[in-house]
C-alpha cells in the first residue's frame, strides 16, 4: 500500500505541474474484446500500427509539394508506423502544432475501439538530465545535478507513467523507447567530463523510469543498446552489457522490468552487410575488419551485433526472452552506389571493403544528417523467424526530422559534427569529413525536405516503383531439396513485382520461421527426426502487399540423429545473401551424441554447378560438384548437444539448389 500511496501521490504532483487538461477523465465506454491486459512476449506480433498524425501530416505536406513520381513515392511512407519523441517536458501537454501525449493516446485508443487486433503505440522517452553528453546537437533542458534529477523523476516521468498507466489505454500495447544514446556513454565516454558528470544521473533516472513504467501491465520496456559501430568491440560489448544489467538489478523487479533492448536508434548503420559476412576474411594478407572503416570491430552491421549483444546480456543476467529491435528508418543504403553482386577482384582489405559494404558512410563515426543515405527496411515483426532474438524491424527516427544544427556567426548552439564543411577524428590520428547534406542548418527535431526527398530516393527497398496496390506473383515450385534428421531445406521460383519483390515469409504450419531477403532458398533447422512438416511461402514487396496465395509442400525429416552420415552429428545448411551469381551461405554442425567430438566432416555434393570461392572456420576440397569440408583444430571438439559452424562465399550460374549434407564425427 505504500507504493501505491506514493504513486498517487506523484501523479497528482504531475497533474498539478502540466495544468488540469492532462487529468480530464478519459472515457471510451466498455473496452474491446480484444483487448484484455496480458504482457505478450512480442507485442509487434499480432498488432496494429499506431500512426502519428503529425507526422503523417509533414510527410504528406512534402509529397504534395514534391508532387509526380516523387510525390507518389514519398506518400507511401506516412503508412509506416514511427515513434512519438517526449524529448521535452513541454512535448507531454503539446503545443499548437504537436499533438500532446493525452491526445495521441486518445486517438490511439479510438483506432482500438474499431480494431479487431491490439493497437501498438511507440513514444520515446528522451529527457535525462545531461542528456547528449558526448555532443551537442540533442542537449536537454534538465541540468546534470540532483536538482535536475528530481525535476526529471516529479514534472517528467512522473506525468508519463500517470499517462501511460491510465487504465482507458489498457487496449493498448505500449513499446516505451527508454532514453537513446545515454548509457553507452557510461562506458566509452567517461573521459569527456561532461559524460562522467551525467552518468550516475543517467543510471538513476534510467532506474526511476523503469520502475514507474514496468508495473503498467500492457507497457514494453526497451533500452537503447546504442549500435555495432559503438558498442562492437568486446572491450566495449561486456562492459556494456554489465552496466546494463547494473541498472536492471537496482530496479523494484530486477531483469523482469527490462523487456528488451533497441539498436541504431537514429543511425545509420546497416541492419546486413550481405557481401561481408566474414569480418575475418583474408584479403591480400589483413582480415577485413583490420581497415580504417572498421578498426577490428568485428560487427559490421546490426544483425550481427544484436544477436552478438543478445548473448553477452544474457550471460550478464539478463533472461533469453528478452527481445531486440533495430530501428531501419535509415538504414537502407539503396541508390546508384548501391552495391549489387559480390566484387572479389580487389587484392587489398581496404579495397575489398570499399568495393562490397553497402554503407557510403567514410567515417563509421559520421551521425548527423549523412548524406546518401536511404530509408531501411519496412517495420516488420520478426523479420528473422520467431527463434531469433530480434523480435522487430521498428521506424523509431521518423524519416525526415533533422539530427541537429551546427553553429555559425550568428548563431552559437549546435554540434560541430552537423556542419557539412567539418571533419572529425576516428582517435587514431585519422580525419574524415561528417558527410552532413551540404546546404543546409536545421535544428534537430524539425522537418528537413532535403533529407527526406534524400532518403526516399536512396530507399532499399526501393519506394518509388509500386503503387501499393497490386501484390507479386504466387511463389511457385517449392519443393524440398534436402533433409536431415533435424532439419529441411526449401527452395521455390522467384515471384515477379513491378518494383521487385522485397522478401518471402516462410511459415511451418501457421508460425512464421522466417523472412528471407534475398535468394529463393531456405533450411528450418532445430526439427524432429522422422517427423513430416508442412510450409507455405508468401511474397512481399516494397509497399508492403503480399502475394494472394502460397507456394505449399510437405518436408519430412530423416530418421536417425546423424543427418544422412555417421558419428554423432549434424550438418544444418542456410544460405545468408544471394545476388543471382553469387551467394553466401552458413553450416551449423552439431553434436547429437553423448559425448563430445574430437573433430567432424561434413560432405555433399553440388546439384547445380556452385563453386566454393572462399570459406572459413573449416578446411575445405571440392572436387567436381563434391564438397568435403573438415575442422580446423579449434572448433573440431563440440560438446555433446553444443554446435559450431563454419561458413562460405560461392558462385554459380543458374539455379541455386540447396544440396543435401551429411556429417561424420570423430
Amino acid at each position: 500500500m505504500l507504493r501505491q500511496r506514493v504513486h498517487q501521490l506523484r501523479t497528482a504532483a504531475a497533474a498539478a505541474a502540466l495544468g488540469a487538461a492532462v487529468i480530464v477523465p478519459v472515457a471510451f465506454g466498455a473496452p474491446a474484446a480484444h483487448a484484455a491486459i496480458v504482457h505478450v512476449a512480442n507485442p509487434y506480433v499480432g498488432s496494429t500500427p499506431y500512426l502519428n498524425p503529425d507526422y503523417v501530416s509533414e510527410v504528406d505536406a512534402q509529397a504534395t509539394a514534391d508532387g509526380g513520381t516523387t510525390g507518389a513515392a514519398e506518400a507511401k511512407v506516412a503508412g509506416y508506423q514511427t515513434a512519438i519523441w517526449m524529448d521535452h517536458i513541454g512535448a507531454i501537454a503539446g503545443d499548437s502544432t504537436h499533438l500532446g501525449l493525452q491526445a495521441q493516446l486518445n486517438n490511439a485508443e479510438a483506432q482500438s475501439a474499431t480494431s479487431s487486433t491490439p493497437v501498438l503505440f511507440e513514444v520515446v522517452v528522451y529527457d535525462l538530465p545531461g542528456r547528449d553528453c558526448a555532443a551537442l546537437a540533442s542537449n536537454g533542458e534538465i541540468p546534470a545535478t540532483a536538482a535536475g534529477l528530481t525535476e526529471y523523476e516529479t514534472q517528467y516521468i512522473d506525468p508519463i507513467a500517470a499517462l501511460l498507466g491510465n487504465s482507458a489505454y489498457s487496449n493498448l500495447r505500449i513499446s516505451a523507447i527508454i532514453e537513446p544514446d545515454s548509457l553507452p556513454n557510461a562506458v566509452t565516454n567517461q573521459s569527456k567530463p561532461a559524460c562522467a558528470t551525467a552518468t550516475p544521473y543517467y543510471e538513476a533516472g534510467i532506474e526511476y523510469a523503469l520502475n514507474e513504467l514496468h508495473p503498467i501491465t500492457n507497457l514494453y520496456t526497451y533500452l537503447d543498446i546504442g549500435h555495432s559501430g559503438w558498442l562492437g568491440w568486446p572491450t566495449n560489448m561486456t562492459p556494456a552489457a554489465q552496466e546494463y544489467a547494473k541498472v536492471a538489478k537496482a530496479t523494484t523487479a530486477g531483469f523482469a522490468s527490462v523487456d528488451g533492448f533497441i539498436s541504431d536508434t537514429a543511425n545509420y548503420t546497416p541492419t546486413d552487410e550481405p557481401y561481408l559476412p566474414n569480418s575475418t576474411l583474408q584479403v591480400g594478407g589483413s582480415p577485413l575488419d583490420s581497415v580504417n572503416f572498421y578498426q577490428y570491430n568485428p560487427y559490421f552491421d546490426e544483425h550481427t551485433y544484436d544477436e552478438a549483444m543478445h548473448t553477452a546480456l544474457v550471460t550478464a543476467g539478463f533472461p533469453s526472452t528478452v527481445g531486440m529491435l533495430i530501428d531501419t528508418s535509415r538504414n537502407g543504403w539503396g541508390g546508384a552506389a548501391r552495391p549489387t553482386a559480390l566484387n572479389t577482384t580487389p587484392t587489398t582489405a581496404t579495397a575489398y571493403v570499399a568495393a562490397n559494404k553497402i554503407d557510403q558512410r567514410p567515417f563509421r563515426g559520421d551521425w548527423c544528417n549523412v548524406e546518401g543515405a536511404g530509408i531501411g527496411a519496412r517495420p516488420t515483426a520478426q523479420p528473422y523467424g520467431s527463434s531469433d532474438p530480434i523480435i522487430a524491424f521498428v521506424w523509431i527516427k521518423p524519416p525526415g526530422e533533422s539530427d541537429g544544427d551546427y553553429p555559425t556567426a550568428t548563431h552559437a548552439h549546435g554540434d560541430a559534427h552537423c556542419d557539412p564543411n567539418g571533419t572529425q577524428t576516428d582517435g587514431n590520428g585519422n580525419t574524415y569529413p561528417t558527410d552532413a547534406i551540404p546546404g543546409y542548418d536545421v535544428p534537430a527535431g524539425q522537418w528537413f525536405a532535403a533529407e527526406f526527398q534524400g532518403l526516399v530516393a536512396n530507399a532499399y527497398p526501393s519506394l518509388g516503383a509500386t503503387t501499393g496496390t497490386t501484390p507479386p506473383s504466387v511463389p511457385t515450385g517449392l519443393t524440398v531439396t534436402g533433409t536431415t534428421s533435424s532439419s529441411i531445406s526449401l527452395s521455390w521460383t522467384a515471384s515477379t513485382d513491378s518494383a521487385g519483390v522485397a522478401g518471402y515469409d516462410v511459415y511451418r504450419g501457421a508460425t512464421k520461421v522466417a523472412t528471407v531477403t534475398s535468394g529463393t532458398s531456405y533450411t528450418d533447422t532445430g526439427l524432429t527426426a522422422s517427423t513430416s512438416y508442412s510450409y507455405t511461402v508468401d511474397a512481399r514487396d516494397a509497399a508492403g502487399d503480399v502475394s494472394a496465395a502460397s507456394a505449399a509442400v510437405t518436408g519430412t525429416t530423416a530418421a536417425g540423429s546423424t543427418g544422412g552420415g555417421s558419428g554423432g552429428c549434424t550438418a544444418a545448411y542456410s544460405i545468408s545473401s544471394d545476388w543471382g551469381s553469387g551467394f553466401n551461405a552458413n553450416v551449423t554442425v552439431t553434436d547429437t551424441g553423448t559425448a563430445a567430438t574430437k573433430s567432424w566432416t561434413v560432405s555433399w555434393t553440388w546439384p547445380g554447378n556452385q563453386q566454393i570461392t572462399n570459406l572459413w572456420n573449416g578446411a575445405y576440397t571440392q572436387t567436381g560438384s563434391s564438397v568435403t569440408v573438415t575442422a580446423e583444430s579449434y572448433n573440431g571438439a563440440i560438446s555433446a548437444g553444443g554446435s559450431t559452424s563454419f561458413g562460405f562465399g560461392g558462385s554459380y550460374t543458374g539455379a541455386n539448389t540447396a544440396p543435401t549434407l551429411s556429417c561424420t564425427a570423430a
